[in-house]
């Protein structure tokens, strides 16, 4: 006989009442009969809100995406709009990915908004996610939805949440929705959907989105020196074909490659592993398109079109992929400049980052006499450093996972205006007889050669989350008092928020919402973080070290980064 967990089995058969349909009741009885382990994954716990929103497998029960944990979620979202809004119409954006069944619970989530009388925006077909952020401020929403899952692996599917500020929610906003939610049963969802109340946007939001992404990352730049550069592109399946190439043609490329193979939507992402432009490997066609056309940057984005993935030719001219901090410090430095020659910055302007991104950032920053401001790992945060700091202007933000945002417009990490500023950077360095990757090693040279290396480590399942947990309650019960034979100089744990100093004991609060970060400094100015992930049962470790620039410091930064590894004892 198999045996189930009676808690588990108590959850399940709410799932087993009328209200459910036949075909979801089938799927759990058959999950009874012959595997008790998913049936137990799929019910013990109710999907959360992590730093990117709610994501998980899409199938039957509490801890997956369909449309019963997704109309919960809208019914909750809906009745705690109306609290906030007591006197004003309702108004919603919802737009949705590739991944498979996206468009389906798109829908179903404008049904149930409607059926509570909630006015709602639906794209008629897949937009990128920076799109869905806009959209919520331009047509003056109170909320927005989009259906993504980024670039997890293709069972996999999500729903991110968005404020009338086009940012997603943050504590305790998050919490009062959660709330919201928890109070309610699967049969008060209220699916009677009034198609009155649905009005489907497109081209014309399109067009004002590719306007505000064109006035904010494009500098000038002389059009024959666009016309010389040439740019190969892939969407990886995704989203961003709807706009990246359209948005490029109107800021003046005229020689832009698409990775054909790779311009059709399709949730199964079948030419990669990964639609992640972080892997190198989900790059591989485009790589080989711009050796076929001696290309001076490749470009590609993940499914939602947020994050974006650069590759430059090195001094040899082989093609690299910068990595996200590589990126991120070009872009910022860049920025500063063009601001810089156009005189506005007057020491009343920001640049955002991570706590787990390059240290290097803020060194540019305040070497420009420019606001560095810092937050948890996620966009919204840096979404509430804008909101926060009404009286500064934000020039741009962005962390260590291919993400980057430039301008208030939007208030999350935008590929498609990325995709335009480093154009501008590839055209504007080669006209001045140099290039993105040069332009680099410039940096580097000016402020010291630093290197960062990103440690996944996946733990499935119910039990995978337990061993995270045990880990990072260990590594606070043993902390270390050295790395890599450097001593560790600072500790900061953002779980209680504070930063202890090791030699005296010094404490000193953190001004940063709490979260289940630990991040340790060492006397050589190496820094480790260690995370979890919000969403999946994940931990990461961040590793940045820094040397002053020489002929041999990334080999010198390699072989640091491999004895730090070492001496954490990851098994």
């Amino acid at each position: 006989m198999i045996y189930v967990d009676p808690k588990i089995l108590e959850r399940v058969n709410v799932w087993l009442t009328p209200f459910f349909d036949e075909e979801t009741q089938q799927q759990i009885k058959e999950l009874i009969a012959h595997n008790p382990e998913e049936l137990e994954d799929s019910f013990y716990k109710n999907l959360a809100f992590g730093t990117g929103g709610m994501r998980g497998i899409m199938g039957v029960g509490d801890n997956r995406i369909n449309k019963y944990t997704l109309g919960k979620n809208t019914q909750g979202l809906s009745n705690y709009l109306k609290k906030q809004f007591p006197d004003k119409p309702i108004k919603v954006a919802i737009a949705y990915d590739c991944r498979h069944n996206s468009k389906e619970l798109a829908k179903l989530v404008a049904d149930v908004f409607t059926a509570n009388n909630i006015h709602v925006y639906l794209f008629s077909d897949l937009r990128p996610t920076p799109e869905l952020s806009f959209a919520v401020r331009y047509l003056k929403c109170q909320s927005g939805i989009v259906l993504t899952a980024s670039h997890n692996p293709p069972e996999y599917n999500g729903y991110k949440v968005y404020w009338e500020d086009g940012a997603q929610l943050v504590p305790p906003q998050d919490k009062e929705v959660i709330d919201e939610i928890s109070k309610l049963q699967y049969n008060q969802i209220n699916f009677n959907t009034n198609k009155k109340l649905i009005t489907y946007i497109d081209k014309d939001i399109d067009q004002a989105f590719i306007n505000a992404a064109l006035k904010h990352g494009t500098f000038n730049t002389p059009q024959q020196e666009k016309n010389n550069t040439t740019i190969v592109f892939t969407s990886l399946h995704g989203t961003s074909i709807t706009i990246v190439p359209e948005a490029l043609k109107q800021a003046g490329y005229t020689n832009v490659h698409i990775v054909q193979e790779q311009a059709v939507p399709n949730g199964d992402f079948p030419t990669v592993k990964s639609p992640n432009p972080e892997e190198p490997e989900a790059l591989t066609m485009a790589l080989e398109l711009a050796r076929k056309k001696d290309a001076d940057i490749v470009i590609g984005t993940d499914p939602d079109c947020d994050r974006i993935g650069v590759a430059v030719k090195n001094t040899k001219g082989d093609f690299i992929l910068l990595n996200g901090n590589q990126t991120m410090v070009v872009m910022t430095h860049f920025l500063l400049e063009q601001w810089k020659k156009l005189g506005k910055l007057n020491g009343n302007q920001f640049i955002a980052s991570t706590i787990v991104s390059t240290p290097l950032v803020q060194k540019v920053v305040e070497d420009f006499g420019v606001f560095y401001k810092e937050s948890l790992t996620g966009f919204k945060w840096i979404a509430k450093l804008i909101k926060e700091n009404p009286n500064l202007e934000f020039i741009g933000g962005g962390e260590e996972s291919f993400g980057y945002l430039i301008g208030d417009f939007v208030r999350d990490k935008d590929a498609v205006t990325s995709a335009l500023l480093v154009c501008e950077i590839a055209t504007q360095k080669k006209a001045e007889g140099s290039s993105f990757y040069n332009y680099l090693q410039d940096i580097f040279k000016q402020y010291g050669c630093y290197q960062e290396h990103l440690i996944s480590i996946v733990k499935k399942g119910k039990t995978g989350a337990e061993e995270i947990t045990e880990m990072m309650k260990n590594f606070r019960e043993h902390p270390f008092n050295e790395i890599a034979g450097s001593t560790v100089i600072k500790t900061e744990d953002y779980l209680i928020g504070i930063a202890t100093e090791t030699k005296t004991g010094k404490t000193t609060k953190i001004n940063i919402p709490h979260s289940n970060v630990l991040i340790y400094y060492t006397q050589d100015g190496s820094k480790i973080a260690m995370r979890p992930s919000g969403t999946e049962p994940k931990i990461k470790f961040y590793i940045s070290v820094n040397t002053a620039y020489h002929q041999n410091c990334k080999k010198e930064l390699t072989e640091k980064i491999s004895t730090i590894i070492s001496s954490l004892k990851l098994g």
